[in-house]
């Protein structure tokens, strides 16, 4: 199980960006902290998500 913005989620074995295809996350506006590093955003076709890995996902938003 990986954890996912505190939720566990089985999404051990796909790349991130296999996950975030099954998400309604727009990857041109979200940043990935994958196991307390930010993640390049080149990285997330070839990052592999394993047992025990932690992922915060953080979206950018407009207002004012």
């Amino acid at each position: 199980m990986v954890k996912i913005n505190g939720a566990h989620v089985d999404a051990a074995g796909q790349t991130l960006s296999q996950y975030l295809s099954t998400t309604a996350c727009n990857p041109a506006r979200i940043v990935i902290e994958h196991n307390g590093e930010i993640l390049p955003r080149e990285n997330y076709e070839t990052t592999v998500l394993a047992d025990g890995d932690q992922v915060e996902i953080i979206s950018f938003m407009g207002g004012g």
